[in-house]
């Protein structure tokens, strides 16, 4: 077992996402963010379905970064209810998760 997560997010512009990506990763709450092209979400907001641009967010980091990563993406975020989901990595090779734990604080 790890206490390594990865965590999810989106956000409505490359700039934008790319800018929180590495806040993130400069103050050493993530070890890494992949920025993923463009994508359509379908969602229900406020009762009425919607349609939006935005780009997913995989941020590696471990459980004890979680708090204070969740602050400072709510803080930087657009929106008023971003995505945030963390997901336990249960498995991974050693030395990645490794360095997962030297690179956040």
């Amino acid at each position: 077992m790890t206490d390594a997560l990865l965590v999810l997010t989106t956000h409505p512009d490359a700039e934008g996402a790319e800018a929180l990506a590495r806040t993130l990763v400069d103050e050493r709450l993530a070890a890494c963010v992949n920025v993923l092209p463009r994508m359509t979400s379908i969602y229900t907001w406020e009762g009425t379905a919607q349609r939006g641009e935005e780009h997913q967010l995989f941020i590696k980091t471990r459980a004890a970064a979680f708090d204070p990563l969740k602050a400072r993406l709510c803080e930087l975020h657009p929106y008023d209810v971003p995505e945030l989901i963390a997901v336990p990595v249960t498995h991974g090779l050693a030395a990645y998760l490794n360095w997962i734990d030297e690179s956040t604080t």
